[in-house]
């Protein structure tokens, strides 16, 4: 009888800099879609105390699955058309700040004696 191959374990992808140096536009949108995530959570909690009960839908449990996508609609909309928290200016400015002083040896936590 053959024994079943284990699993693998899933490897998590590499992180990527959000736009290479010198990419205005990259950085531009990860600040965007950062502050656009920051703000769908803070809008969770708003959203979870609706009675939708009452609503013209009826609520439900189909409703309750679309709704953090709904939220996420809404917080993308909201910091596309520049009504948003106000993030997205702060983590822009960090994004080209670390950009600019961005060593080309790798960080691996060793200390040079």
């Amino acid at each position: 009888m053959d024994t079943p191959a284990a699993i693998a374990p899933v490897q998590p992808r590499a992180l990527r800099a959000p736009g290479a140096a010198g990419n205005d536009a990259a950085q531009r949108q990860a600040a965007r879609d950062f502050e656009a995530q920051a703000m769908a959570m803070l809008l969770q909690p708003i959203f979870a105390t609706v009675d939708t009960s009452r609503s013209r839908f009826g609520g439900g449990a189909a409703e309750a699955q679309w709704r953090p996508m709904l939220v996420d609609a809404y917080a993308a909309a909201a910091v596309r058309s520049g009504h948003g928290i106000g993030l997205a200016d702060a983590v822009l400015r960090e994004l080209q700040r670390l950009g600019s002083t961005r060593n080309t040896t790798p960080n691996t936590g060793d200390s040079a004696p």
